[in-house]
């Protein structure tokens, strides 16, 4: 028996990187699977979005392991889309057990810019909660609802040196801000169902989010075209442990657990998977 085992799982960004790794870690433990992913460019991203191919070979990756897999091309921006989706999961897999609100984007230095700041609003905050509120009325008891925030929702900004000179990085540590309290607010009104809400908060992971030239130059504002081998020395300042970044399944690991019924009475939770980053932030507190 997995530790998923007959469960179904909806997760969104699915098509590659941190979506296809719960997809297959949740299968590898007996889940099916529901893989959504919009497979389409953005235009204030400045790296690639995934294609369909990607979702496709998530679906074989699933399938691989002895699972069924539905694959969704769908926009996490339109509730609509999200009811449809979950009406499909539904009807193929009669419930609900774990919806991972997975889907983001980092529209760092995005232009135009204030399209950049919604377009991270809409969907790291907005995307994640409309597929959260689409699946709650199809929730079954002991269900578990998982969003990926970031630990950029847990560092103090402080003072902003040029305040709109970067509306889509700043969009998107508001935007995971923002879940994690509402997943808060959400597993109180969950709990008496027996069902749980809780967030997993990745530091640098490993994946075309962080691998991409915004990114390197988020972390070497000094060079006008840093490369990942400039970076990747700076990386490490995330992290307490010496290290530049998580690999996926380190993250589809604790999402794993949190899905499991061996957390089962784990909810509410903020969960960092930071290589002992806020340690580097913060003294302790209750």
């Amino acid at each position: 028996m997995g530790r998923v085992e007959g469960k179904v799982a909806i997760i969104t960004g699915a098509a590659r990187g941190q979506g296809r790794s719960h997809a297959v870690r949740l299968a590898e433990e007996g889940a099916d699977i529901v893989a959504i992913d919009l497979c389409r460019d953005y235009e204030t991203v400045n790296y690639p979005m995934a294609t369909p191919e990607d979702l496709k070979e998530t679906a074989r990756l699933v399938e691989k392991v002895g699972r069924k897999v539905l694959p969704v091309q769908a926009d996490v921006r339109s509730i609509e889309a999200m009811r449809d989706a979950v009406d499909s999961t539904v009807a193929e897999f009669g419930g609900v057990d774990i919806v991972v609100a997975q889907a983001g984007i980092a529209p760092l230095q995005g232009t135009p810019a204030l399209q950049a700041w919604s377009d991270a609003v809409d969907v790291d905050l907005i995307g994640s909660i409309n597929v959260i509120q689409a699946a709650l009325p199809h929730l079954r008891e002991g269900a578990s609802v998982i969003a990926t925030a970031s630990t950029a929702a847990l560092m103090q900004h402080g003072i902003v040196d040029n305040p709109g000179s970067n509306p889509g990085g700043a969009g998107y540590a508001y935007a995971k801000r923002a879940l994690a309290e509402y997943m808060h607010e959400l597993a109180r009104n969950l709990a008496p169902l027996k069902q749980r809400a809780n967030v997993v908060h990745p530091t640098n992971c490993n994946t075309q989010m962080l691998q991409s030239e915004p990114m390197y130059r988020s972390f070497r504002p000094d060079l006008e075209h840093p490369t990942r081998q400039d970076a990747e020395p700076a990386f490490a300042v995330q992290q307490a442990m010496p290290i530049p970044y998580v690999e996926p399944v380190d993250i589809s690991n604790a999402v794993l657990f949190l899905a499991s019924d061996e957390a089962r009475y784990i909810t509410g939770t903020q969960l960092r998977v930071d290589a002992g980053g806020y340690l580097k932030w913060y003294d302790w507190q209750r």
